[in-house]
């Protein structure tokens, strides 16, 4: 009896984890049909970007499912929701990507500062060259409570519960209006997802 409950435990992962991949392979597809418009907008200005990383974040940040697929409308106007349509937002994001990159190679700090700063806005890359010069999650965190999530108006440190693949062993929680400083870490992941699942 143990051994048949043990044996359809094992089934049920299996087909769990197949499910999962077959789910990760369709949002892969989707964010991929924006390729030849991302290397269209890339093509078109001088930029450290490239296509890989503008995808694995329109991955991190819609899937490819929403008309602001790189969630570039707050760095646009100040507000959310103000671009609804994929190009602008991959214009925009485009933008907002390469000013953060050029502004960290400035610096003096790491890449993934400049991503990170994607979320966080540009002020985090002064933040890290003021402490270290490269991101880590402990300085992405303690930024997320100190600078960002005060600005917002959570002034008391409160969190809420945030469960991803990057999270669940770092305590898997972010600061209530705080950003996500999980964000760099999420993207390098899902640089690595969209390279694997777009082999087959």
């Amino acid at each position: 009896m143990f051994k048949f409950i043990r044996r359809m435990l094992v089934l049920a992962v299996f087909l769990f984890a197949g499910y999962k991949a077959y789910l990760i392979r369709q949002d892969v597809k989707q964010v991929m049909t924006y390729q030849p418009l991302v290397r269209e907008i890339l093509n078109e200005r001088d930029t450290p970007a490239n296509e890989e990383l503008v995808l694995a974040m329109i991955y991190t940040e819609t899937k490819g499912k929403e008309g602001d697929v790189m969630q570039s409308s707050e760095s646009a106007s100040g507000s959310t929701d103000t671009i609804n349509d994929n190009e602008s937002s991959i214009r925009q994001g485009v933008q907002t990507l390469t000013e953060n990159l050029y502004l960290a190679q400035e610096k003096g700090v790491d890449v993934w500062t400049a991503i990170q700063a994607y979320n966080f806005g540009p002020a985090y890359i002064d933040f890290i060259a003021q402490n270290g010069k490269k991101n880590t999650l402990v300085l992405a965190k303690q930024y997320s409570r100190d600078t960002v999530a005060p600005i917002l108006g959570n002034t008391t440190g409160k969190t809420y519960r945030y469960i991803n693949p990057i999270s669940i062993f770092q305590g898997g929680e972010l600061y209530v209006d705080g950003g996500n400083y999980y964000y760099s870490r999420q993207v390098q992941l899902n640089l690595y997802i969209m390279k694997i699942f777009n082999l087959f």
